[in-house]
């Protein structure tokens, strides 16, 4: 590997003792698959076009995986208490009861916590490190944390004590907040969540966590639940909403102290400046009227903020990353100590940013995080927690880059927060593979520097399954219309000119296998207390280019739709593959992968389907149905390609089949 330091052979002999306790928490839990798609976002203070330096936290949307029937339609479990169990998700309909936690880890909880320079510290004055993984769903049009569809709840937060995460960043929507139904959970393998609200659920996850040992950090990363806001407001969801929603989770969750910050608004970007004082666009300015608002409430809460992505010198670098100005022009708050700056940093992968050219790369990485945030932990100023990083680790550039990261933060001692556990991440694939369930071994050992080797945590028993519903058709998509009830032209989840990156490229396509939610797919009867998982077809069948399982549970299994394998396209320096990722009766998900191995350029990619209706969403490229054929142009993160770089985009559309051999065309733009 590149860049081989003394830390980096440190790292590989941790790595070495965190893989046996990889191994050892797989074998806790069982297989499956899944299909997802992607995140959209449309900004409207992004009038610039110019490729900017974009990252991510990469959210592939729930809208490419048809919501499961039984999952709607089950009964709703019975709310019997369970001796001695203290947690509940409490809403408007009453209170849930929560099954018991095998081997309860509440105890080690820290409690509330505040600072004291650069340091995160306990009420008895011990540093605190949180050290979290975001698992994101619940600020899509699922409003819930995504796979649900295929492990239980339990299972997720079990598999996360286990690597050694002791907090988790809970990403949710104003929309969600008041929406009254999620959808995609399983009835098999989440019986007692699918009649929950998005609110009560948010309650249930936060109380199971804290058996897990798991905070929460609660992350507002999206106003509505299709697209990401370069600001903290929108016409449909004004300042006074966004503050508001704060305030009342403060109330909400008060007397819960697992819950110990609160991210103030994703990845500010665009016009977004800090301390310009223009109060339409200041966010430092705004973090201090939703920060004072919060803390008013409950003065114990740790005020996450994030930064910019253009600085006050005209310096760009991610959305969210840029907190030089801080140094200036701190947030001060009038209850002291409960401010946490949080940029978020990405390899080359994610956006070729200058320094990645530096000669010197990845030596000269330090300098670079020092003079965008990391003084303030260093300078012992304030704390700094890392709020996103990550990397599918597919070259040695990136991996240069992630050990040196893991050495940096390491050093410093910063709290970080990895993006994501979720597999469904564009950007940077997940922790666990595309089962929900498997760890990515590389990974997990990576970081192992910083959770160090893990202990297995064991799930709680699982709920008994409700009575599987008989299934019903899944309805034809409408243009325009989606399980987020989008109202007056907001776009659902999916949609929008921002397609695909909340950054550059939030909704990036994903590596995927076969839904666990798909029609086509049988579900078999689990067997009590193991999470219901539906597999893909055996006997060599495929869905998309991934090879597919057999049916582990029952032995039998279900023939998918016709597909065709991944398809390529040639001009020029430019090359593009085709492969559908997903297909059910009513539309499909395709993946496309565009290469450019000259001059830059823009792109376009298109191919045969006679029978496609509408496009329901896209990331990472603007697509539209002309004639028979569905023609897809790079947009947002993935518009501009630069010499050597390959992007993937994707694209949910309504067809009754997805098309088996299209012609596949690519054009220089």
């Amino acid at each position: 590997m590149r860049g081989t330091t003394n830390g980096g052979e440190r790292m590989r002999r941790s790595a070495r003792v965190a893989l046996a306790a990889v191994v050892a928490a797989a074998m806790l839990f069982g297989g499956g698959a899944v299909v997802t798609g992607g995140e959209s976002t449309s900004t409207s203070t992004d009038a610039d076009p110019t490729p900017r330096p974009r990252h991510s936290g990469v959210a592939s949307d729930d809208a490419l995986a048809p919501s499961d029937p039984a999952a709607t339609t089950s009964p709703t479990a019975p709310e019997t208490a369970t001796p001695g169990d203290t947690g509940g998700a409490t809403g408007e309909t009453g209170t849930t009861a929560q099954p018991p936690v095998s081997g309860d880890r509440a105890g080690t909880l820290p409690g509330r916590l505040h600072t004291e320079g650069s340091r995160i510290v306990t009420a008895s004055g011990d540093t605190y490190v949180i050290k979290a993984a975001a698992w994101f769903g619940l600020e899509t049009s699922n409003c819930a944390p995504h796979g649900l569809w295929t492990i239980s709840l339990d299972s997720g937060l079990a598999q996360l004590a286990s690597m050694g995460f002791n907090s988790i960043r809970l990403p949710y929507s104003n929309e969600c907040l008041a929406a009254s139904a999620t959808t995609s959970i399983s009835a098999q393998a989440n019986p007692d969540l699918v009649s929950l609200t998005p609110l009560q659920l948010l309650d249930t996850v936060i109380d199971r966590a804290a058996g897990y040992g798991l905070n929460v950090i609660l992350d507002r990363h999206r106003p509505d639940s299709g697209s990401q806001s370069a600001l903290w407001y929108t016409d449909r969801f004004p300042e006074s909403t966004w503050i508001a929603d704060w305030t009342m989770l403060a109330e909400r969750y008060r007397d819960r102290p697992s819950v110990i910050g609160f991210d103030l608004h994703n990845e500010p970007h665009g016009a977004a400046c800090w301390g310009c004082g223009d109060a339409a666009t200041d966010w430092a300015a705004a973090a201090t009227r939703a920060g004072d608002a919060v803390l008013a409430v409950d003065p114990t809460l740790l005020i996450v903020v994030e930064g910019v992505e253009r600085q006050g010198d005209g310096s760009y670098t991610w959305w969210g990353g840029g907190l030089s100005d801080a140094r200036s022009n701190p947030v001060s708050l009038a209850v002291p100590g409960q401010v946490v700056y949080s940029p978020h940093d990405y390899p080359r992968s994610i956006y070729p940013q200058s320094w990645f050219d530096d000669p010197a790369y990845p030596a000269n990485l330090p300098s670079v995080w020092e003079e965008n945030w990391g003084y303030l932990a260093t300078e012992g100023i304030a704390p700094v927690l890392l709020g996103e990083f990550g990397s599918r680790l597919e070259d040695d550039t990136d991996r240069a880059w992630f050990e040196t990261i893991v050495a940096y933060l390491a050093g410093t001692g910063i709290s970080f927060a990895y993006w994501s556990f979720n597999p469904n991440s564009g950007d940077t694939g997940g922790l666990v593979a595309d089962d929900w369930v498997t760890p990515q071994a590389e990974k997990v050992a990576a970081l192992a520097p910083l959770l160090g080797p893990g202990t297995v945590v064991t799930p709680a028993p699982a709920a008994t399954p409700a009575p599987a519903a008989t299934p019903a058709p899944a309805p034809t998509p409408t243009p325009g219309s989606g399980p987020d009830g989008a109202e007056d032209g907001e776009p659902d989840a999916g949609e929008g000119t921002d397609a695909g990156s909340e950054g550059a490229g939030d909704a990036g396509p994903s590596k995927h296998s076969a839904s666990a939610l798909l029609p086509w797919v049988t579900a078999p009867a689990a067997p009590p207390g193991v999470p219901w998982v539906a597999r893909a077809p055996a006997g060599g069948g495929t869905v998309g280019d991934e090879p597919a399982a057999p049916d582990d549970a029952t032995g039998e299994t279900a023939e998918p739709p016709a597909s065709g394998g991944p398809l390529s396209a040639q001009e020029g320096r430019l090359g593009a593959l085709w492969s559908v990722q997903s297909s059910w009766e009513s539309g499909y998900v395709a993946e496309v992968s565009v290469t450019n191995s000259g001059g830059a350029s823009g792109w376009e990619v298109s191919w045969d389907d006679p029978g496609a209706t509408a496009v329901l969403g896209s990331w990472g490229m603007s697509c539209v149905i002309e004639g028979t054929r569905v023609v897809c142009t790079g947009s947002d993160w993935a518009a501009f390609l630069s010499p050597g770089q390959t992007v993937k985009a994707g694209v949910q559309v309504a067809a009754p089949a997805a098309p088996a051999s299209p012609t596949l065309a690519v054009t220089a733009r």
